[in-house]
């Protein structure tokens, strides 16, 4: 069975003056201002469709990664994955940096490190952004 995410975003005024709202409507879990200043330079209180695709990426990675080492017969204690998400104005989106911290009892480095890799190729995610560079940087905690 297919599952439909919606997100709804809200805008007024030209993009460089402008400003808006991004809604989480299916979950109904969040509403975030957006603006060009926040996209461009970084700006407070404020979010950017990078932070928002990095927080689905970390997220999907994640959740790949745990299946990827339960399945192994080592499930994680705990996983933290952060996304980074690089946007230059002028040319998009440019790529995903995925840092990864892990408790895995049991797991040597060289099996942990494949595993890892295995997760970034197959997370949907992952997958979505096959267009720009996707690099992992993971250690065992």
């Amino acid at each position: 069975m297919a599952i439909t995410s919606e997100a709804t975003t809200l805008w007024f005024g030209s993009l460089f003056e402008g400003h808006g709202t991004t809604s989480l409507d299916t979950s109904d879990a969040a509403e975030f201002p957006v603006d060009w200043k926040a996209r461009s330079e970084g700006e407070a209180g404020k979010t950017n469709p990078e932070e928002l695709l990095g927080a689905a990426h970390s997220a999907c990675y994640s959740m790949a990664f745990s299946n990827a080492l339960t399945e192994h017969g080592t499930a994680p204690e705990s996983l933290q994955v952060t996304a980074a998400v690089t946007f230059e104005p002028g040319k998009g989106i440019t790529g995903s940096h995925l840092l990864v911290s892990a408790k895995v009892p049991g797991l040597d480095d060289a099996a942990f490190q494949a595993l890892a890799e295995d997760a970034k190729k197959n997370c949907p995610v992952s997958q979505a952004l096959a267009g720009i560079p996707i690099t992992l940087e993971a250690s065992l905690a």
